[in-house]
């Protein structure tokens, strides 16, 4: 790094803790009733634009959907604006740097970079998918620990205007949600990985886990991808939803919901022990 590029952000232990501090005072529990008279749910299918038949049995999914875009793959444009042609939310899938230096394909965010580069990246990967309402991270489980790179990335998204950031929490550390929200970005962070356990067995047993999460603080938000197991069990559950009292809805209905009722920081009120059976994120 030369001596001209901008240091990162420093964050010392006490600005954490105060952090921690003001957030836990100021901010409602998320358990708190939300204004709603049932349940509902949002889930995004990550990780479109490689591939297109598994692109077009994600957007075919019933109700709003939404599809997470990579950035510069061979079918991002088509899949977004077929997402958009159905209706469906298109988010940018930000690829983010993993701790095991998982590929992380065009468009990627490194602890190497600088902010310029940070910042013309976003903007790019931004450019090159059209349609887009928000956007989540793709892997992610090294940057969303960096408050620094993070405020870069943010920043940028702010500057950029009208999307919402969803942390996919692909590490118990992440602080992504709320940097985001120090950026004045709009921010969720995901309650349930469908398909961390590629099989419908465990696809269902996270989907009913998402139902119950909803049921007990009003609303609860899923990220999985375009696995024949997972859409199997989408197609056959999502059409079950209205008779089971959920409602299925956009994510920036979820975007909404935690804004208001903010997140405990630095804890999740649900455990996510399928983080445990990742092999890399």
């Amino acid at each position: 790094m030369t001596s001209g590029t901008p240091r990162r952000p420093r964050v010392t232990v006490f600005t954490l803790l105060l952090l921690a501090l003001l957030m836990s005072v100021s901010g409602a529990p998320r358990c708190a009733a939300a204004p709603l008279t049932h349940p509902v749910v949002a889930i995004v299918i990550d990780d479109l634009g490689n591939t297109l038949e598994e692109g077009r049995r994600a957007v075919d999914l019933p109700g709003p959907v939404a599809c997470a875009v990579l950035p510069q793959t061979l079918y991002s444009v088509t899949l977004a604006d077929l997402a958009y042609a159905h209706g469906k939310e298109v988010l940018l899938h930000l690829p983010m740097q993993a701790i095991d230096d998982a590929p992380l394909g065009p468009g990627g965010i490194t602890l190497e970079m600088t902010r310029q580069e940070i910042q013309n990246t976003v903007h790019a990967d931004v450019a090159a998918v059209p349609h887009l309402v928000g956007v989540n991270n793709h892997e992610g489980s090294l940057i969303s620990m960096h408050p620094g790179d993070l405020a870069w990335i943010m920043q940028t998204l702010h500057s950029i205007g009208n999307l919402f950031f969803v942390d996919s929490y692909t590490t118990v550390d992440s602080i992504a949600y709320q940097i985001a929200r120090e950026n004045g970005v709009p921010a969720a962070r995901r309650d349930v990985f469908l398909d961390d356990v590629n099989t419908p067995q465990a696809v269902q047993f996270q989907f009913n886990r998402l139902l119950e999460i909803a049921r007990k603080q009003g609303f609860a938000l899923a990220i999985g991808h375009p696995r024949p197991a997972t859409l199997a069990v989408l197609a056959a559950q999502l059409p079950k939803l209205s008779s089971q009292g959920i409602e299925l809805v956009p994510v920036a209905e979820i975007v909404k919901l935690q804004q208001a009722h903010p997140i405990p920081w630095p804890e999740s009120l649900y455990p996510l022990p399928e983080l445990s059976k990742s092999k890399h994120y």
